[in-house]
């Protein structure tokens, strides 16, 4: 069979540019595989779902009526153990569930600001 002279070098020429450009997509372009599309879309929505229950948290922090108590408790826990304090007073336990949610009182204590003033934080809690 006759080929023409020009085809070896228009494949190779193909195939390098098909290489190239895949690499320059996945690197610079912004293209990701399925898998990595569905991780990230998992991730945003647990940010979502996380953010959309703080207003709830702030609410069960708010009408609690021990909650002096409880933040106390929660300020005189070590910066680490906070969350855990958080856990432990009940308010990062949404209604419906039985257990409390990590990431939702991570949430709930940065808006709960308890490193400020105690004044700021029993309004931050009041404004929920």
């Amino acid at each position: 069979m006759n080929t023409p002279e020009w085809l070896k070098p228009g494949i190779y020429g193909a195939v390098i540019g098909a290489v190239f450009v895949g690499v320059v997509g996945f690197s610079w372009g912004g293209w990701v595989t399925g898998g990595t599309a569905n991780d990230r879309a998992m991730a945003m929505s647990r940010d979502d779902v996380v953010a959309s229950m703080v207003p709830v948290c702030l609410n069960m922090a708010r009408s609690d009526p021990s909650r002096t108590d409880k933040l106390a408790t929660i300020r005189a826990a070590s910066t680490y153990q906070r969350r855990d304090a958080l856990m432990e007073a009940g308010w990062a336990t949404m209604p419906g569930t039985d257990a409390p949610d990590r990431d939702i009182a991570q949430a709930c204590l940065a808006a709960l600001d308890v490193d400020g003033s105690p004044e700021g934080a029993e309004s931050a809690v009041d404004e929920g």
